[in-house]
């Protein structure tokens, strides 16, 4: 019989704990550890959706990237996410940060499903890991439509007519990242959420910046981490929710 903490073990021993940023809530964040598991969902984040889900399968753990508690709770009350969870015996692992630096995490899945080559680990300015990468597109406009018909979503970016050669990815928020291009031999920082100040930075800087979409920069990882889990424990079944409702007309 499986446990909830012979999943939390095996992700651990992949994905440390401690290699998460100070900020981040990563681990087994409801539940008990002790309980087992026949059935688990795989998604980005945890709510109310996903805990309906996993009602209606008889799932006993989900683990998300998002932490399913990232900030402190004031209260937990009928109706809330955890209170539901822990009502109905369902436990949370999340991994987050320390998933996104990864080898086979979030933000080098990014730059596979981006079809970007040569990627390699690129330690920021403020130490936390990203990526550099390759793509050889013409200029700004190629790439973005590019990015778009690979991830789906909405993609807003800046950049003008430069051919862009080398470029520097961060999965969800990579703001911060501009600074290591203008200062480094990068032609574009490809993220999934950036803040307009930031591109108005890169427009000024004359470098390209692509906000790729939280959800689709970050969504790359849930199928390849539920084979990975359904590889690993062939006794329990791991479903996908995909549990985005967050609309743009």
């Amino acid at each position: 019989m499986m446990r909830v903490n012979n999943i939390l073990d095996y992700l651990k021993e992949k994905y440390p704990l401690d290699t998460a940023c100070d900020f981040d809530n990563v681990g087994l964040l409801v539940g008990d550890g002790n309980a087992s598991v026949t059935k688990a969902v795989v998604c980005l984040d945890c709510d109310i959706n996903t805990v309906n889900y996993a009602k209606s399968m008889g799932a006993e753990l989900v683990i998300t990237h998002h932490p399913v508690i990232f900030s402190g709770l004031k209260s937990v009350t009928k109706g809330t996410v955890v209170y539901e969870l822990i009502k109905n015996g369902i436990s949370v692992i999340s991994m987050h940060t320390n998933l996104d630096i990864a080898v086979g995490g979030v933000t080098e899945r990014l730059c596979k499903a981006i079809g970007l080559c040569n990627i390699k680990p690129f330690v920021s300015h403020s130490g936390f890991l990203i990526r550099e990468a390759e793509c050889n597109m013409p200029d700004a406009d190629v790439l973005g439509a590019h990015i778009k018909n690979a991830l789906g979503g909405v993609v807003k970016y800046v950049g003008g007519d430069k051919p862009i050669n080398k470029v520097l990815v961060c999965s969800g928020s990579g703001g911060d990242f501009l600074e290591d291009v203008v200062t480094g031999d990068f032609d574009a920082l490809i993220a999934g959420d950036i803040k307009h100040n930031v591109l108005i930075a890169a427009i000024n800087a004359g470098v390209a910046v692509f906000d790729a979409g939280h959800y689709n920069s970050e969504n790359v990882i849930v199928k390849p981490l539920r084979c990975e889990l359904s590889d690993t424990f062939s006794d329990i079944e791991f479903t996908v929710f995909n549990n985005d409702k967050i609309k743009s007309v």
